[in-house]
């Protein structure tokens, strides 16, 4: 069975479903057999002060000054401790994925992250917090969220064994570089065709690279109900989308984690479309 990494300390009050939705996703998984959930502890913030400026790190902590709210959320000890569990959550999956295969972490609020501040729902970027705690292996991700990862995007100019492959419906200010190439699918004039024509891009330079972790950003913002949607992207056609992500990885025998990644539409609509996800896994898992 699929590991999840989940803990009730992932939760905290926003004004947004990106932490609410945690606890439902990961109650309904258990419940329809899709997963078993692993519980991370909090992650050391000394691990954190070596992947973004510390006063960065130390001010969210402590939850002084407009560093500790940049990532768009009021700061509070229980957001805090979301955050550190959370930031656990992802090298607990990543150990698991390469152990096992493929592992998941029942969260998000990372590729928006810079290495100065945090925005967009994003504290600190998990991953690539990943492969800065691994060095020795090449992390491939797979951001598949509405909004380009701008954050992850800077961070591969930072760790040279980060690559970053983007598609998206807002650029959100997302860049191109060496190390990170960004595919825009324009909203309404779009298609889920020229979609899979990127997603299909993205699996050729895996296979050209064999990276030793995809990390998946299995966004669902990207949804035609969702207010940043695009208006072909219906039900179907995500997991669709997921599908052909973990059929790949499976063929490829790639390990591969996955993070629910965005999501704004009315929550019991929302959980349904993430646990989809997990569904889609198990076709091949």
């Amino acid at each position: 069975m699929i590991k999840a990494c989940f803990s009730s300390r992932y939760f905290a009050e926003t004004h947004t479903n990106s932490m609410e939705k945690l606890q439902f996703v990961a109650q309904a998984i258990v419940e329809q057999s899709l997963a078993q959930l692993v519980e991370p502890e909090l992650i050391d913030p000394d691990i954190l002060r070596m992947l973004h400026a510390p006063n960065y790190v130390d001010a969210f902590l402590q939850g002084e000054t407009s560093l500790a709210r940049m990532s768009g959320f009021k700061w509070s000890e229980g957001l805090r401790d979301a955050v550190l569990a959370i930031q656990g959550g992802q090298l607990m999956a990543a150990e698991i994925a390469l152990a096992e295969g493929i592992s998941a972490n029942i969260a998000q609020g990372f590729h928006h992250a810079m290495y100065e501040y945090g925005g967009g729902f994003c504290t600190f970027n998990g991953i690539a917090l990943v492969a800065q705690q691994y060095p020795d292996k090449q992390i491939f991700v797979l951001d598949c969220d509405q909004h380009g990862g701008d954050g992850t995007a800077e961070f591969t100019r930072r760790l040279p064994n980060l690559f970053n492959f983007t598609i998206y419906g807002l650029a959100y200010g997302c860049r191109d570089y060496e190390r990170s190439i960004g595919r825009y699918i324009h909203p309404k004039d779009g298609s889920f065709a020229l979609y899979e024509a990127a997603l299909q891009e993205g699996f050729e330079l895996i296979r050209a690279q064999r990276p030793d972790l995809v990390i998946y950003q299995a966004g669902m913002d990207c949804h035609q109900a969702d207010p940043y949607g695009s208006s072909w992207f219906d039900s179907a056609a995500v997991y669709r989308r997921d599908s052909l992500v973990f059929e790949f990885a499976k063929r490829e025998q790639i390990p591969i984690m996955f993070v629910l990644a965005g999501g704004y539409q009315a929550l019991p609509d929302l959980v349904k479309l993430h646990v989809s996800t997990f569904q889609a896994a198990n076709q091949f898992y």
